[in-house]
């Protein structure tokens, strides 16, 4: 299946006016056009222009017990500031308030700019420049609807040797680093055996090299670190106008200049260049006596986003799956050697991570629903729900509750698709009950071609969450996982973990005697196929934690780089995995159970079917994990219950097209 999203034109948008006519309550529709106007009165005939004048008259019309629907003509609606839902955009169960697409339309919220009035700048090189707004930085470009690669040159790791402030350079081919100009824009990227990382230069001189810090000792320290990666992994120098290759972009937004190396006899005019500017498009939040209720968005495409965190001193000092050390933490004096695989002090920062957000971001909610839209062309995760409250705009995190993400595309994204829950001590033991975040639907959605910068994220993931149910989703096309439920290692379990014991995590946390918020996960009928492209730890299908009554059936995984299919994750408890079909993995099923300090227990593995690939479940005895029934066959020669389950996999007959996917 190839994903190429139709172009929509972009019509320019001014900046919003003032209502100059007050809302019309009582009207159930109101429609809203990019050519509208806002002294309009929201009529077919008459729309508004700007989504803030039709939210204004949607909360009055509402408020007057109307059912509300916002129809959006085609077109883009360029945003200068994150569009915000309180619990005054909320509607009714019996009369939600629906923002949906116009009849035939395909609308898109942005939150970019067109480029224009591209010229040449070096004819030897093929580089071409044009002028955007000064002081507009952003990590991504979108050239005809997909991401173009900033400037960015592979080294070998045996190129740099790695110190406590930075690198030395031994290949005297990267010599010429100290001529080059903002060297505090570029930036180091490391691929390793589950993590992605990046750190910026401070400054170079001669064969030193200067990062800025805390970004540089946060991402050395811990485990799969940039110094020392578990099983290797790419190293790459990015964002310098010297590194420019065919295809890529340079920004320098001190001069408001952007740069493109164009392929040859390519003339950059003759193509559709966005660059994104704002870090998210939607914040759904309320508060948890009052949240937002009752919402639903359909048929709506969001697109041009950015997340400049990573290029700042706090760099993405990467931990697994989009969660981040964001600031300083005191660290063992020789921690270059003593904390390459964990240490006392690391485990004194775990409680502070924080979470990538998300370009539409959902808290403090309940019965929001999601359907037929699309998320495209985002620079961090698309569709974040009940992420803790330092990964929204709002301010507010968690306490998401009976919201459904139903029938959406997903795809050319610089994170995951979709991240429900949080990380930190509120999402596992909440401090109020309303932060639970709990009943999240999941379902028939493509997810494609995301986490493509921060390419250790999984296509889904849910962590602290009860009863989220992921069902018959299509996930393809990844770096890493492909769907992850479940979050802290055991050790945030009824009664703890003596592995975290040992590793002096409780000198900095208590010990819970209750169980966390995580249980009842469904993960069922989903197809995952091409995931594991760069990083060979983690699963296609992977659980972390203690998950009572989690069910995993029904799912089809194949092409994934001869990686582990059903990954079980340290402390995973009482889950079941059954009648699912893993082809051609290198680990059909791994239990991260040994010895007798890890809490990876009572789970049961019952009735899969496997074609290779190692059966590793240590210590299945001690740990009562369960194989039962458990089918080998040769090739592809699948019995006829196997091949009911590939058969029923992935998106629903009847919901498998997308607009602007071709199949």
């Amino acid at each position: 299946m190839g994903t190429s999203l139709v172009a929509v034109s972009i019509i320019a948008a001014s900046a919003t006016p003032a209502l100059a006519v007050p809302p019309h309550p009582g009207r159930t529709t109101i429609v809203v056009s990019p050519s509208g106007d806002d002294h309009n009165e929201g009529t077919p005939g008459k729309p508004l222009r700007t989504l803030a004048a039709a939210q204004a008259m949607a909360r009055e019309s509402a408020h007057a017990g109307s059912a509300v629907t916002v129809e959006l003509k085609d077109g883009t609606y360029q945003l200068d500031k994150p569009l915000r839902f309180t619990a005054d955009d909320s509607g009714t169960s019996a009369k939600p308030v629906i923002w949906t697409a116009a009849r035939g339309a395909r609308p898109v919220v942005s939150g970019g700019r067109q480029v224009n009035g591209w010229t040449s700048y070096d004819d030897g090189k093929n580089i071409f420049v044009a002028s955007v707004p000064k002081g507009q930085d952003s990590r991504q470009l979108y050239k005809n609807d997909a991401a173009a690669p900033r400037a960015a040159i592979k080294i070998a790791r045996s190129d740099v040797t790695i110190t406590a402030s930075g690198m030395q350079i031994k290949n005297p081919a990267l010599n010429y680093l100290a001529t080059l100009p903002d060297q505090s824009r570029i930036e180091v990227e490391s691929q390793g055996s589950f993590t992605d990382r990046y750190a910026p230069v401070q400054s170079i001189s001669g064969t030193t090299i200067t990062m800025q810090q805390p970004a540089w000792q946060n991402n050395n320290w811990g485990y799969d670190t940039l110094a020392r990666p578990f099983a290797g992994g790419q190293l790459l120098l990015e964002n310098s106008y010297a590194f420019l290759q065919e295809g890529q972009w340079y920004l320098d937004p001190s001069a408001g200049k952007l740069y493109y190396r164009a392929a040859a006899g390519e003339d950059p005019n003759s193509a559709s260049f966005v660059l994104p500017y704002l870090e998210s498009l939607v914040q759904i939040a309320g508060s948890y006596a009052n949240p937002v209720h009752d919402l639903t968005f359909s048929g709506i495409r969001f697109s041009h986003s950015t997340w400049l965190s990573p290029g700042s001193s706090i760099g993405y000092a990467d931990q697994q799956n989009g969660a981040f050390l964001p600031k300083a933490y005191p660290q063992p004096a020789d921690y270059l050697n003593s904390c390459q695989s964990g240490c006392r002090l690391f485990e004194g920062a775990r409680n502070g991570w924080h979470q990538l957000p998300a370009a539409v971001q959902v808290a403090a909610a309940t019965r929001v629903t999601f359907s037929d839209n699309t998320f495209a062309h985002l620079g961090q995760v698309g569709l974040g729900i009940g992420l803790d409250a330092n990964a929204n705009g709002a301010g507010i995190g968690l306490g998401v509750t009976e919201t459904t993400v139903h029938h959406n595309l997903f795809t050319d994204l610089g994170g995951a698709g979709v991240v429900a829950g949080g990380v930190l001590p509120d999402a596992h033991h909440p401090s109020d009950p309303a932060m639970t975040v709990r009943d999240i639907t999941i379902d028939n959605n493509l997810v494609t071609d995301v986490a493509k910068d921060y390419k250790e994220m999984s296509g889904i993931l849910t962590t602290y969450v009860d009863h989220a149910v992921i069902a018959h989703n299509e996930v393809s096309n990844l770096a890493y996982d492909g769907i992850d439920t479940g979050w802290g290692w055991g050790a945030n379990d009824a009664g703890g973990s003596q592995d975290y014991r040992n590793r002096g995590l409780y000198e900095f946390q208590p010990v819970y005697t209750s169980p966390t918020t995580l249980k009842n996960t469904e993960v069922t009928g989903n197809l995952i196929h091409g995931v594991k492209k760069v990083f060979h730890d983690g699963g296609s299908l992977y659980n972390l934690s203690a998950n009572p009554g989690a069910v995993f059936s029904g799912n089809y995984i194949y092409d994934t780089q001869h990686t582990v299919g059903l990954y079980l994750d340290e402390g995973s408890r009482y889950v079941t995995m059954k009648n699912n079909v893993v082809q051609d993995c290198g680990v059909w099923v791994f239990t991260n159970s040994y010895g007798t300090i890890n809490n990876t227990s009572d789970n049961v593995l019952e009735h899969n079917w496997y074609n290779s690939g190692n059966t590793q479940t240590p210590n299945t005895a001690e740990h009562n994990n369960q194989l039962i029934d458990n089918v080998q066959v040769s090739g592809t020669a699948w019995p006829d219950d196997a091949k009911e389950v590939i058969a029923h996999a992935g998106i629903e007959p009847g919901l498998r097209t997308f607009p602007g996917v071709s199949q």
